[in-house]
């Protein structure tokens, strides 16, 4: 569940964590990731798009998680399941079956003891196009290039450069309408973090932040549109999108990926 745009740099301060409380991130964010390997173990063409949601929600429940999106602004669903042009925000639907040559993203948070977990990733469906190959691999190389960054001392600026420095190097673009975040209590918290940007700008990076990093990038154009149904949205030229997301702590040892198992 990605936050909107709202403005670079001009934003409230990050809550930092203790220690204490990126133990229980990391708790949250271990299942979260243990749910969404569990869904990508699913894809093959012919399966609808609303099972992978009643599976999310079955595994929320046996790991003894909350889901974190349902009812969150009023979205319906557990997960987002967003399929070729859809960026972010997809919803699930027993309707929509996935087709061999599809890539779908699924992007899913839960709460444990009041704190968050946030993660994505994109999966191709069956044999895929190497436009697609290279999408995915792309943007989940653009991911780490931007947790290195996440140490002490840098800026926002310097994660968000990383990431668009390494996507416009294969000729793709980085979604600009929808950005990473950080997270605790709440599954939004200052400060944001932008997939573009100048290095050495924005808010320096400091010991017990907590971000969820996400680059969410499209084969053509970096503009985007919401569908009718208020929330997913799409590249507006229809062109492919990945997105893979990792929560990140920062120690004083360099960022340590929080959603890993």
């Amino acid at each position: 569940m990605k936050g909107r745009l709202k403005g670079l740099w001009g934003e409230p301060r990050p809550i930092l964590k203790t220690k204490e409380e990126i133990e229980k991130l990391r708790r949250v964010n271990k299942i979260v990731m243990e749910i969404l390997l569990a869904l990508k173990e699913e894809v093959k063409p012919g399966k609808c798009t609303f099972e992978f949601e009643e599976l999310a929600l079955l595994l929320c429940e046996k790991k003894g998680v909350k889901p974190a999106f349902k009812g969150y602004r009023g979205y319906p669903y557990a997960l987002c399941v967003s399929v070729n042009e859809e960026v972010v925000h997809g919803m699930p639907r027993k309707d929509k079956y996935l087709k061999e040559g599809d890539i779908v993203s699924f992007d899913f948070g839960a709460i444990l003891d009041g704190y968050y977990g946030d993660a994505a990733l994109t999966v191709g469906v069956g044999e895929v196009s190497e436009l697609a190959k290279t999408l995915m691999k792309a943007t989940e190389e653009a991911l780490y290039k931007g947790i290195e960054k996440a140490r002490i001392g840098n800026k926002i600026g310097d994660i968000s450069y990383a990431i668009q420095r390494h996507v416009e190097s294969y000729g793709f673009s980085p979604v600009k309408d929808f950005v990473g975040h950080g997270i605790g209590r709440n599954l939004h918290e200052p400060p944001e973090v932008p997939n573009w940007g100048k290095p050495g700008r924005g808010l320096r990076i400091e010991v017990g932040m907590v971000l969820a990093i996400e680059p969410m990038v499209s084969a053509g154009s970096s503009e985007v549109e919401i569908l009718s149904d208020g929330w997913t949205a799409v590249t507006k030229d229809r062109s492919l999108s990945a997105h893979f997301e990792h929560t990140v702590a920062i120690t004083p040892r360099g960022p340590e990926i929080l959603s890993k198992v």
